[in-house]
């Protein structure tokens, strides 16, 4: 499955427009990785618990939202975007949110 933020694909001629996909994540960050993020904050530095929190969040979305066009017959995404969202009383959850076009490319 070919994913971009590009509105075609170099080389390969779109033939289908499947319609919108989505991929969804909601991500609860533990007592442990707010602890440790939070001596990053106090003593800078960058948060590596919550990096890759980020990273599996985003990753996941963007595999479901592939797995969903494939569902409808796509073999490609085009115009993915990825948004994300802080959640929850606190901001203790991360949302995470990749959508695109679900296509077919010959």
């Amino acid at each position: 499955m070919i994913s971009t933020t590009t509105p075609n694909i170099e080389g390969k001629r779109i033939i289908e427009y499947k319609g919108i996909v989505f991929g969804e994540v909601v991500s609860g960050v533990d007592f442990i990785k707010d602890f440790a993020a939070g001596l990053s904050n106090f003593f800078g530095g960058r948060s590596k618990s919550y990096e890759g929190e980020l990273i599996e969040a985003r990753e996941n979305a963007i595999r479901e939202m592939e797995h969903r066009a494939s569902k409808l017959g796509a073999n490609a995404v085009v115009g993915v975007d990825i948004d994300y969202e802080v959640l929850g009383q606190g901001g203790n959850m991360i949302m995470v949110t990749a959508s695109g076009t679900a296509v077919v490319v010959e």
